[in-house]
């Protein structure tokens, strides 16, 4: 049975805390011991220090990500259904790519409900936090009652400039519920400030011929489509829901035990 790892010196101990280096005081007792009795060389010793505090860092910061990210739940775009999907394979290894974040170009997704434009979104998004982007998810109602609040206190500009802080911002649902038209031009506002500046994903299951549904400004809604659509790449997805599907399956799996 080996010896126990001797604790660290007291000052060294205090020195590490004091530069913040929390992983590698944790680990260095048992690093250390490991290096006399294997003979490492100093490098190596170095190396296996540095990299454990790279490693420990490098996953904190994903998880501050990852909870300033807001994501509902989370999910892969590994566990996205592609096979039973209408998305070619080319649209959906691009958007696994993401360049198109790297690029400042936006991510269109319309289709019906339960035909994955959510997953897709969310997959985008945590691929994103995983390969060190900041990120950021909202529904539409979400994005509009934040902008208002800005409107209300004249703080607009500043509650855009803090979201498009993110390298991609994501707005679900869009469409859900009709916007007036202060909202409209609140929206329009956030999207031209995204502009070829920072890449925005969007899902609604309104084609965009029909977004004059729930925009009532025709020429706003003209304009806002210009600059979403410019730099974009459009998913439109199609086909049952997976949510119907699954329910049936689950019925009949029920009737079958009956």
């Amino acid at each position: 049975m080996s010896a126990p790892a001797t604790p660290l010196a007291p000052d060294l101990e205090a020195a590490l805390k004091r530069l913040k280096l929390r992983r590698l005081r944790e680990i260095a007792p048992e690093v250390l011991q490991a290096a006399k009795v294997q003979r490492w060389a100093p490098e190596e010793l170095l190396r296996t220090l540095v990299e454990a505090e790279i490693a420990a860092r490098d996953a904190a910061n994903e998880e501050r990500r990852l909870r300033a990210a807001g994501f509902p739940v989370r999910k892969s775009l590994e566990e996205f259904a592609l096979g039973a999907s209408s998305v070619p394979r080319a649209t959906y290894d691009y958007l696994c790519s993401l360049e198109w974040i790297g690029a400042a170009e936006n991510l269109c997704l319309v289709g019906p409900a339960g035909t994955g434009k959510t997953h897709i979104l969310l997959g985008c998004g945590l691929a994103a936090v995983e390969a060190g982007y900041r990120v950021r998810y909202l529904t539409a109602a979400e994005l509009v009652e934040a902008l208002y609040r800005g409107f209300a206190d004249n703080s607009v500009g500043k509650q855009i400039a803090a979201l498009l802080r993110n390298d991609l911002v994501l707005v679900d649902e869009i469409g859900f519920a009709p916007l007036d038209d202060t909202a409209t031009q609140l929206l329009f506002r956030f999207v031209a400030a995204a502009y070829e500046h920072r890449s925005l994903g969007i899902a609604s299951h309104w084609p965009f011929e029909q977004w004059g549904r729930f925009l009532p400004e025709q020429t706003t809604a003209v304009s806002l489509l210009d600059r979403l659509l410019h730099h974009a790449t459009v998913v439109v997805t199609e086909g049952e829901s997976y949510r119907m599907k699954e329910a049936r399956s689950r019925h009949g799996a029920a009737m079958k035990k009956a």
